[in-house]
């Protein structure tokens, strides 16, 4: 499983899970500490002022309190995701697809191989992520519109 996460400029960080690992509250406090560890030496301004915000979906290891002490311990601004609300989740409606539309009919021989593949992809997408970030605050735009309503289309 890879887990990634970026703002408008690019990639600032991403892993994979280990065969067989479980997304669990430990794990991804793992994962965010390397998160954070990337957005001090990528974007050292933004950390030096506190200026970014973690956006992810509503799944337990995300939502534990272990993990809420750990953000709110280094000061790591949040936005909630709404309740059933995938079409506002940027790597589901543009990063995801992106990797698996490059990496769609090629087989490969194991997993590393299949890391490999997908790591260069992933850094090698255009820096779209503006365009990313804009779709997004349509996508938020609507859902406040609907009420929290499900919303489907771009």
């Amino acid at each position: 499983m890879l887990l990634a996460f970026f703002d408008s400029e690019g990639i600032l960080h991403h892993e994979y899970a280990p065969d067989g690992q479980t997304i669990n509250k430990e794990f991804y406090m793992e994962v965010l500490r390397h998160l954070h560890e990337s957005v001090h030496q990528k974007q050292p301004e933004k950390w030096r002022d506190g200026n970014w915000i973690l956006h992810h979906d509503n799944v337990p290891a995300h939502t534990s309190h272990l993990v809420q002490q750990f953000l709110a311990k280094h000061s790591t601004s949040q936005l909630q995701q709404p309740p059933n609300s995938p079409d506002l989740a940027p790597c589901a409606f543009f990063l995801f697809p992106r990797l698996k539309k490059v990496l769609k009919g090629h087989r490969f021989e194991a997993t590393e191989d299949i890391k490999q593949n997908s790591t260069e992809t992933l850094l090698d997408i255009p820096k779209e992520f503006t365009k990313c970030l804009q779709q997004w605050q349509k996508r938020w735009a609507k859902c406040v519109a609907a009420e929290g309503n499900y919303v489907e289309d771009n």
